[in-house]
């Protein structure tokens, strides 16, 4: 996992997200019981990270973490 998915993931259970790992390795980011974005466990995409940002930032989250 890239440190700075780890950091964003950190930031984001302190908001009240739920994050869980599926079997096949991916980062489901849900709240409330509903699923906000999915991150790839190993992105061969650099814009993988900034679209499941992107979708964490529609639902509210602020980045970088205040």
């Amino acid at each position: 996992m890239d440190k700075d998915l780890k950091k964003i993931l950190k930031a984001a259970e302190k908001d009240g997200y739920d994050i869980r790992t599926t079997k096949r390795g991916h980062i489901v980011v849900s709240r409330d019981g509903r699923r906000v974005t999915t991150f790839a466990g190993t992105a061969s995409d650099r814009r993988s990270l900034r679209n499941g940002l992107a979708a964490l930032r529609r639902d509210g989250f602020e980045w970088p973490h205040k």
